[in-house]
């Protein structure tokens, strides 16, 4: 009787011991002032962009499915890559400003969801918890190629099939992108869609998406600006409301914008004043030599020095931002194209590897001094996929890489095969 007692209690032990491991496994990344902290240790971070990687389950085809990516992870994660970026899902489906969208679409059709794509999302984040990484999942879009507040807008009469499926032009597309934050309609189809998604169950391991530990925060859209100045107002409300509803609805994960900076809100004010909303978490930016005219043309090797300097200052104007804010900043997306402009995946990467290298550098500094800059996501992880000869853009049916529809194939994507700039990442990544 008394072994049969001491076997009881060794077996009770046992399954205490695992019950507690199990928590210590489920720990979220919180933070704690300017700084990220994951399992009551500061997190710093070097991840990527992997906007495709909820839609590769979906493949038939193992070389561009399932296989393809827990090949890519395994890879991601030799080279030091702990945190992806990830698009949630697209909306609508079709033509939208003269170019195909990411499909297949999360939302096809206004309240239609299919279910397959968070499926395939599931398989993505089992995935990535086998591995100890962790994902950024972004809600919508500012832009047109995942379809995003424009598709918003068509759905509730704010924008003509006709003029949806058009080609507009830089002062069309303004004009009509910031119509979404007072249009209430759109607001309510934005808020169904992240009630859909915060609120679903993973197949794979039965956790509700606001109970999983792999999600590190939820972001508003990618990019989202207020596109001019008329829309400002209602910018800024909607940031306030939308990062309300979330941490009502889920209080273990953080919430972030997603914007890419003084750029993207248009004056360094503006980009404070809403990353000082109290359910903002921590501060983004992205930079973008080639789409800001940081250089002309092909001439990136030889503006590169210009480049760099001003990578360094815009970075650490942010970085004050933070420090004021006292909230940490992440670096989510920069990206350079090869040199001479080139899409071929075997040409020189020597400026780009550079440029990455200042971003990193600073990253560095600030893990070394535990400072704000708790991460950097570089854009974007091409995987094994290759651009097709003799075609700029993508087409449904092909492959996904890092350059999403509405981008020549091949100009800002990391290919596996880059294997000096994987090589800059493996140092950096180094403890």
């Amino acid at each position: 009787m008394r072994d049969f007692s001491l076997r009881s209690c060794l077996v009770l032990l046992c399954a205490i011991g695992l019950a507690f491991h199990g928590v210590a496994q489920v720990n979220f990344i919180e933070r704690q002032q300017n700084q990220l902290f994951l399992n009551n240790k500061p997190y710093y971070f070097l991840g990527a962009n992997y906007w495709y990687g909820a839609l590769l389950a979906l493949q038939n085809d193992p070389k561009k499915g399932k296989e393809r990516l827990k090949n890519e992870l395994d890879f991601l994660k030799k080279q030091g890559v702990t945190n992806l970026r990830v698009l949630v899902g697209a909306e609508g489906k079709g033509l939208i400003n003269g170019q195909t969208r990411v499909f297949p679409s999360l939302q096809p059709e206004k309240a239609k969801f299919d279910d397959r794509i968070l499926e395939s999302l599931d398989f993505l984040l089992f995935e990535m918890e086998k591995r100890n990484m962790h994902a950024v999942l972004y809600l919508s879009n500012n832009w047109e190629w995942s379809g995003g507040f424009l598709q918003y807008l068509n759905w509730n009469d704010g924008l003509s099939d006709e003029k949806m499926k058009s080609r507009l032009s830089w002062d069309e597309l303004r004009d009509e992108t910031s119509k979404f934050y007072s249009c209430q309609p759109c607001l309510q189809d934005y808020e169904t869609q992240l009630r859909y998604v915060l609120n679903h169950k993973n197949k794979y391991n039965q956790r509700v998406y606001i109970n999983d530990p792999v999600i590190m925060s939820w972001e508003l859209a990618n990019e989202p600006r207020p596109m001019r100045a008329s829309a400002v107002l209602a910018y800024k409300k909607w940031i306030e409301v939308t990062s309300r509803l979330i941490k009502s609805l889920d209080r273990n994960h953080l919430v972030t914008i997603g914007t890419e900076g003084e750029m993207g809100t248009e004056s360094l004010s503006l980009y404070k004043e809403i990353h000082s909303i109290e359910n903002i978490d921590y501060l983004t930016l992205h930079i973008w030599p080639k789409n800001w005219s940081w250089f002309k043309d092909t001439t990136i090797t030889d503006s590169l020095e210009s480049i760099l300097g001003r990578t360094k200052d815009y970075i650490t104007k942010h970085e004050l931002v933070a420090d004021e804010l006292r909230k940490p900043l992440v670096i989510e997306e920069f990206g350079l194209p090869r040199d001479g402009h080139s899409f071929d995946p075997h040409s020189s990467t020597r400026s780009r590897n550079k440029f990455f290298t200042a971003v990193f550098e600073q990253w560095l500094k600030s893990k070394r001094t535990r400072g704000s800059i708790a991460g950097s996501n570089f854009w974007a992880f091409g995987g094994v996929e290759r651009p097709v000869p003799g075609q700029l853009y993508w087409k449904q049916g092909d492959g996904f890489s890092g350059d999403p529809p509405q981008e020549e194939q091949g100009l800002n994507s990391i290919f596996d095969c880059d294997d000096k700039t994987w090589d800059l990442i493996q140092y950096y990544s180094l403890p």
